[in-house]
């Protein structure tokens, strides 16, 4: 039997390795904010059979087998880890092509893809790579193509500085990622300025370590797993907690968002 390849950072301890590799390394398959349902939103939102497929760190390759399920022309991931390009082309096997790039300079040709994808990514970069890499989507774009998007947002729209600047304090501390939230209209001003006119959006609460949440998307079998391995570990465990606690805590103004972006 072939062994699957290392998770991202899996040298580093459960105390500093980011939390979505934490989270995959006590075995959760769903690692996107708004879940499995919102993720399959995003891929039905728009056609993707026939087309020419492009995305941004897919992970565990849950999307990317998501997307091969409707039957592109082509599909190519793009991740600036080596490890996690492994862990992507172990998912989803012949079924599409993997490249070691940054999602801000992929490499791939202007006018390549009809349809880039792109989940919990933005949201851990600052300002200018956020701005870069939604630049590279447009670039990627042919004509009327289409960008699919899910990250965390803010809300609502008026939310408070001070209210934004705890939120992302307490996920960085957390998660042990620089996440930076926007809101929804924050979210569409940035795309907007880029190229993209939005099509539609779709909210879903951010419930991604909730029991109710973990049971939809890995399944009785899944969770029992993620619980055994938590029990096991007692440093995941505390991180895992922690970070349910800061989700919780925030969890009025914490939200995962679907875009369907058309390039103009």
């Amino acid at each position: 039997m072939t062994s699957s390849p290392p998770l991202p950072q899996h040298e580093r301890d459960s105390e500093s390795v980011a939390g979505h590799w934490l989270l995959a390394r006590v075995g959760k398959k769903v690692l996107r904010p708004g879940g499995r349902e919102l993720s399959e939103w995003l891929v039905h939102a728009s056609t993707v059979t026939g087309k020419r497929v492009v995305e941004f760190a897919p992970g565990l390759g849950l999307t990317a087998s998501l997307l091969l399920d409707e039957s592109p022309s082509s599909y190519t991931g793009v991740d600036s880890d080596p490890e996690a390009v492994e862990v992507t082309r172990s998912a989803i096997g012949g079924g599409g092509a993997m490249v070691v790039a940054s999602a801000r300079e992929t490499g791939l040709e202007s006018a390549s893809a009809d349809v880039v994808v792109g989940e919990a990514m933005l949201t851990m970069q600052g300002d200018s790579t956020k701005r870069q890499i939604v630049v590279e989507a447009a670039r990627l774009l042919d004509s009327d193509g289409r960008y699919l998007v899910h990250e965390l947002c803010l809300v609502p729209d008026d939310l408070d500085d001070s209210i934004k600047t705890e939120i992302r304090k307490d996920l960085a501390r957390s998660i042990r990622v620089n996440a930076r939230p926007l809101t929804v209209s924050e979210w569409s001003e940035l795309f907007e300025t880029a190229g993209f006119e939005v099509e539609a959006t779709e909210l879903r609460p951010m419930a991604l370590l909730q029991p109710r949440r973990m049971l939809a998307d890995e399944g009785v079998v899944g969770l029992a797993r993620i619980v055994r391995n938590l029990l096991r570990d007692a440093d995941a465990r505390k991180r895992v907690l922690a970070m349910r606690k800061t989700f919780t805590t925030h969890d009025e103004h914490i939200n995962a968002v679907g875009f369907v972006l058309r390039k103009r």
